[in-house]
């Protein structure tokens, strides 16, 4: 599946650097947590050292949580496949921002321990961790994003794309996009770095996020296919009519009462 990562496709544009190199390694046969360690040591060289090392998922030792394995050790396990390659690959684009989310997934195993159901903070960090995009966007785009408000996203405000910046960020939004279908939907969160930098966006998040504004699920939704430019079926009548995609916000039980 790692084959079929199309590389020039505008939502991987931040990714490429990093990932085409590791894909390659792959393909030529190389197992996959080597092949992710090449390119960490290429992008850390000796003496620095990369943010976690990559080892094959059965280091994982039984009855060991994942996220404190990883806190403990320095090492992630990583599987074959396009999920963990997309992961390792956020660890190697994103390393302040994925230690921070580890940092925060080992505090909330301390206070809550690793039960059935997540709370709401631990459960906000796995939806940013798997399914985030980062949006630095003008007011007005981010309150109709915010508010599902399709028609102006898309239509007036449609002009404040060209001066705003999307990163996807998850690993299974990444995932899901090698085989794109209109309906993939992120996770949005507003973010502020001073450039369209990545280490500048990754020193901000690694800085704005806590426990707290997790716990306050502060994310927007949207179909990333729907994105200016970024897949050209939305460029013809009637691609955001579709109320199973570009759905309206719900209404609240106060709301609908008055």
């Amino acid at each position: 599946m790692i084959a079929a990562i199309n590389w020039h496709a505008p939502w991987l544009a931040s990714w490429r650097a990093v990932g085409e190199p590791a894909a390659h390694e792959v393909l030529a046969g190389v197992l996959q947590p080597d092949a992710l360690n090449q390119v960490a040591q290429t992008l850390w060289p000796a003496p620095a050292q990369p943010p976690v090392r990559f080892v094959p998922q059965s280091d994982l030792p039984p009855g060991m949580a994942y996220e404190q394995y990883i806190f403990d050790s320095a090492r992630c396990p990583t599987r074959e496949g396009l999920h963990d390659f997309f992961n390792a690959l956020a660890w190697l684009n994103f390393p302040h921002t994925k230690r921070r989310l580890n940092h925060l997934h080992v505090a909330q195993i301390a206070h809550s321990g690793i039960a059935p159901v997540r709370g709401p903070a631990r459960d906000a960090l796995t939806v940013f961790d798997e399914n985030v995009a980062l949006l630095r966007a003008p007011d007005a785009l981010w309150e109709a994003l915010a508010a599902k408000d399709w028609p102006q996203v898309f239509g007036p405000l449609r002009p404040l794309w060209a001066e705003s910046s999307l990163v996807l960020f998850g690993h299974a939004l990444l995932e899901k996009l090698v085989y794109p279908r209109k309906a993939v939907t992120a996770h949005v969160y507003r973010a502020f770095p001073a450039t369209d930098s990545i280490a500048d966006l990754d020193a901000w998040l690694a800085a704005d996020l806590t426990a707290e504004k997790f716990a306050a699920k502060p994310f927007a939704h949207l179909p990333v296919l729907g994105v200016p430019h970024w897949w050209p079926a939305n460029e013809v009548p009637g691609f955001y009519d579709d109320l199973g995609v570009f759905r309206a916000a719900r209404v609240t039980a106060v709301a609908a009462s008055k």
